[in-house]
């Protein structure tokens, strides 16, 4: 069984090639594959350390799945291999067109809120938004290899994720 510290690169652990488009299924079945080598059942028999390093494995691929499979986060952590720090904590700057589409979805979302077809019209509208700026991120990283544009992309991203949220939880209540 390999050591977890030789697997830094997340896609190197699944064997995938490494950049911001995803085939899920590429992942689900490299996930799955990799799993089958080191669940920890599978080395209940085994010394301490061997146990031991099965349990790190396997965490680092669930570790390693969820991140490559999530948009965002697979594009923030493709952003910190190349080096870049996206400032999520610090950098709150914004242009200032997004700003105000932020403040106007936010004032709609609450003239709207008692209106389920509205909710859902301002629903559409987001995901719009959120896969365009998907794209974005992936032209960004995969053609241009621009990954400073590629992480102001995805702090923008945070945003209009939190926003769909909101908004989903207001059209579930």
């Amino acid at each position: 069984m390999a050591n977890p510290s030789e697997f830094e690169d997340y896609f190197a652990l699944f064997q995938i090639k490494p950049q911001f488009k995803m085939d899920r299924q590429a992942l689900e079945s490299a996930y799955l594959t990799v799993q089958k080598q080191v669940h920890p059942d599978l080395h209940a028999g085994g010394s301490d350390a061997e146990k031991r390093v099965s349990m790190q494995m396997a965490t680092l691929a669930n570790t390693a799945y969820r991140t490559l499979a999530h948009p965002i986060q697979r594009g923030l952590y493709i952003c910190a291999q190349q080096g870049i720090d996206p400032q999520l904590e610090t950098n709150t700057t914004m242009p200032t067109a997004f700003l105000m589409q932020q403040m106007e979805w936010r004032e709609t979302l609450d003239e709207v809120r008692d209106d389920p077809m509205k909710l859902d019209k301002l629903l559409d509208e987001v995901e719009a938004s959120k896969q365009s700026f998907l794209k974005e991120v992936e032209v960004a990283i995969d053609a241009a290899q621009d990954f400073k544009l590629a992480s102001e992309k995805l702090r923008a991203l945070l945003f209009i994720d939190k926003f769909s949220q909101e908004l989903e939880d207001a059209i579930a209540a």
